[in-house]
């Protein structure tokens, strides 16, 4: 769902009870995907809510430079370039493919 105009993976829900006037809550935690930031809203179960649209992908590497990875998408043959995340630190190398995920424009590398 999104929730601070960030996709987020939902941890838990829980709800409440209805008061005498009001209508029942749900608390929702989530983890942001791309920022790893944790987040917790409160919404009436009546409300709705959005959900990014997450496209999985397969991708080829084609070069390593610093903290960036230039990628070659194995679908449409697109070239792009990511920041690596400290979890795929010294993980990558020239013509390994990753899976990678787009949501909201954003991309991250899912795993090697």
């Amino acid at each position: 769902m999104v929730i601070d105009e960030e996709p987020c993976k939902i941890l838990s829900i829980t709800t409440s009870k209805p008061g005498k006037h009001g209508e029942a809550k749900a608390r929702i935690d989530a983890v942001g995907l791309f920022d790893e930031k944790k987040r917790s809203i409160v919404h009436p179960v009546t409300h709705k809510v959005q959900v990014p649209m997450i496209d999985k992908r397969k991708a080829q590497i084609l070069a390593l430079g610093g903290d960036e990875v230039q990628l070659m998408d194995l679908e449409n043959f697109e070239n792009f370039s990511l920041h690596i995340t400290d979890e795929f630190k010294g993980q990558l190398h020239p013509g390994e493919e990753v899976l990678y995920m787009i949501a909201m424009g954003r991309r991250k590398i899912t795993k090697v």
